[in-house]
C-alpha cells in the first residue's frame, strides 16, 4: 500500500577542523576517547524543524562498537505539553542504523528542559581509531507541525553551518560521558531508563494468530470467516487504472501435504492490462508483538519479457485519516526484483513510517535496505515493543528503528503484489509474476527470536493446526 520517496543524497563532509576540545576526558575513558562534530542546516531563530547534523569521531586508541555510543542534543521545549518527533534524512551509516529518542531533564535550565538522544544499532558497526561516523543528517520537529523556536536551545548554534567540534552535545560510551558538557546538573546517567526486551524462554503462550493458508480459492467462505479480505476493484498503490483481481489469489500445492498462497501479478505494459493482488486482515488488532511469514519472491516472470517494476510485500499498517495523521503507522518488507523508485537492481526495503502527506508529498519514514537477489523462499520477521521495530530476514537482523516510528494504534496485516509504474518494461506482450506465502504468524505483546518463531510454527504443524486466532479485537 505504500508509496515512496527515496532520499538519495551522496554528500559526506569530512570533519577535520582544528578545534580544541573544551572538556577534559575522564582518565577511565582515555582508551575510548570520542568527540562530536556539529553543524546545522536550519540556522534561523525559528524553523519548521531543527536540524542538528552530527558526526562522532574516535580520537582514542581502541576500536569502539557504535552500539555502545549515544549522543545527546539539549534543547528548550516550546511548552510543557509539546511533543516532538525525530527523523533521519540521510546518514553514511544508514538511517536504519540510527535511533532517536527524547527525554526530559531532571534539572531544567533557562536553555534546556529536554534532550534528543541519538543511538546506534549493531548494524552501524564500529569506529576504528581516527575514524568517524560520517554525516548524520538528523532533524526533529513539533508533533503538531507548528514552527518551533530554537534560538534558546542549549545545543543550538545558528552560525555553525560547517562541521566543527561542539562541546554542547555530550557523547556517552556505555553510559559514561566521554565528551561535552551537559546543562548544569544534568549529566547523563547509566543504565538507560528503559530496559531492553528479553525474549521469553520455553514455549511462549498468549494471544496468537497462525494461518497456514489451507484454502480452496479466494472465494472459499473460510477465507472471510478466518478474518481476511481479498482486495478487488481499483485504487492505489501503484499504476492508476490497474485492477485488483481476487481470482488471481490462489492456493496451490507445495509438496504432498502443504498448500501456499499464490499472489499473481499480470501486465501487458498498460494500466488497463494490469491485474494485481492483495490479501489483508479484516480486523485492525495487531500492534506490539512478533509478526512472521515465510514468503517466496520471484525475480522473473512465468513467461514474457522481464523487467517490470513489481513490488512483492509483507507489511502491517493503519489508515491515514488525514494528511500527516499522527496516528498513522506502517512497517514494510518490500522486495523490488527489478528495481524501481530510481533503483536499477534487486533491492529489499524495510521501511518504518510515522506519517505522510500525499499531496504535496511529504514522508516521515526511515528504512533499511539490501541489494541483491532474494529469489526463493525466505523467513521474514518484524518485532515491535515499546522501544524498537526490528526486522529479520532468515534469522539475521537487517534493520531496527525506534521513535517516532513505533505504532500508536492497532494495525492490519497485509500481503500485496503490485506494479509501481509502467517504466520498467514497455512491451505489450502479457507476462505474469508470482509471490507465494507459506504461513503468517503473530504473537501479541511478546518479542520472539527467529528460532522461537520456527519452533512455534513447527508445533502448529505437528498438531495439525492450519488456522487459529485468539488475538482479541481492539
Amino acid at each position: 500500500m505504500s508509496t515512496r520517496v527515496r532520499t538519495a543524497m551522496a554528500v559526506c563532509t569530512a570533519a577535520g577542523l582544528a578545534c580544541a576540545a573544551l572538556t577534559a576526558m575522564p582518565a577511565s575513558a582515555a582508551q575510548d576517547s570520542l568527540s562530536a562534530q556539529y553543524r546545522t542546516s536550519a540556522s534561523g531563530a525559528t524553523a519548521d524543524q531543527s536540524e542538528p547534523w552530527l558526526e562522532v569521531t574516535n580520537t582514542g586508541s581502541t576500536t569502539v562498537p557504535l552500539n555502545t555510543v549515544t549522543v545527546r542534543y539539549y534543547f528548550k521545549s516550546d511548552g510543557p505539553n509539546i511533543s516532538y518527533r525525530f527523523a533521519c534524512s540521510w546518514a553514511v551509516k544508514g538511517c536504519g542504523n540510527i535511533t532517536g529518542t527524547f527525554g526530559t531533564l531532571a534539572n531544567p535550565t533557562a536553555t534546556a528542559d529536554r534532550y534528543l538522544e541519538i543511538g546506534f544499532t549493531s548494524g552501524a558497526g564500529s569506529l576504528t581509531p581516527g575514524q568517524n561516523t560520517g554525516d548524520m543528517q538528523l532533524r526533529f520537529y513539533r508533533a503538531d507541525w507548528q514552527t518551533l523556536t530554537q534560538s534558546d536551545d542549549y545545543s543550538f548554534n545558528g552560525s555553525q553551518t560547517a562541521y566543527a567540534n561542539w562541546n554542547k552535545v555530550t557523547v556517552q560510551k556505555s553510559g559514561a560521558v566521554v565528551w561535552g558538557t551537559a546543562p548544569a546538573g544534568n549529566d547523563p546517567t547509566n543504565p538507560p531508563t528503559t530496559p531492553p526486551t528479553t525474549p521469553p524462554t520455553g514455549n511462549p503462550t498468549g494471544p496468537a494468530m497462525f494461518d497456514d493458508f489451507n484454502y480452496t480459492s479466494s472465494s472459499d467462505p473460510a477465507v472471510q470467516q478466518h478474518g481476511w479480505t481479498v482486495k478487488s476493484g481499483q485504487g492505489g498503490p501503484g499504476v492508476a487504472g490497474a485492477t485488483w483481481s481476487p481470482q488471481d489469489v490462489t492456493f496451490v500445492a507445495d509438496g504432498a501435504s502443504n498448500k501456499v498462497m499464490n499472489l499473481r501479478l499480470t501486465t501487458d505494459g498498460t494500466a488497463a492490462g494490469t491485474k494485481e493482488t492483495e490479501l489483508q486482515t479484516t480486523a485492525r488488532k495487531f500492534k506490539n508483538g512478533t509478526y512472521a511469514a515465510r514468503v517466496k519472491f520471484n525475480d522473473t516472470p512465468t513467461g514474457g519479457p522481464d523487467g517490470d517494476h513489481v513490488n512483492q510485500t509483507f507489511f502491517t499498517f493503519t489508515p491515514l485519516n488525514a494528511p500527516m495523521d499522527p496516528d498513522y503507522s506502517e512497517q514494510d518488507f518490500e522486495y523490488l526484483p527489478n528495481g524501481g523508485w530510481g533503483e536499477t537492481q534487486n533491492i529489499m526495503y524495510e521501511t518504518s513510517w510515522e506519517t505522510y502527506n500525499p499531496d504535496p508529498w511529504n514522508a516521515v519514514n526511515t528504512h533499511g535496505q539490501q541489494y541483491g537477489s532474494l529469489d526463493g523462499w525466505h523467513n521474514l520477521q518484524i518485532t515491535i515493543d515499546n522501544t524498537n521495530i526490528t526486522y529479520y530476514i532468515d534469522g539475521s537482523q537487517v534493520a531496527q528503528h525506534g521513535e517516532p516510528y513505533l505504532p500508536e494504534t492497532p494495525q492490519w496485516i497485509d500481503f500485496n503484489h503490485w506494479l509501481i509504474d509502467l517504466a520498467g518494461q514497455t512491451s505489450n506482450t502479457p507476462r505474469s509474476y508470482n509471490q507465494q506465502v507459506d504461513y503468517v504468524y503473530f504473537l501479541k505483546d511478546q518479542v520472539l527470536t527467529p528460532a522461537q518463531v520456527q519452533t512455534q510454527v513447527a508445533a502448529y504443524r505437528t498438531a495439525g493446526t492450519t488456522f487459529t486466532d485468539t488475538v482479541p479485537s481492539s
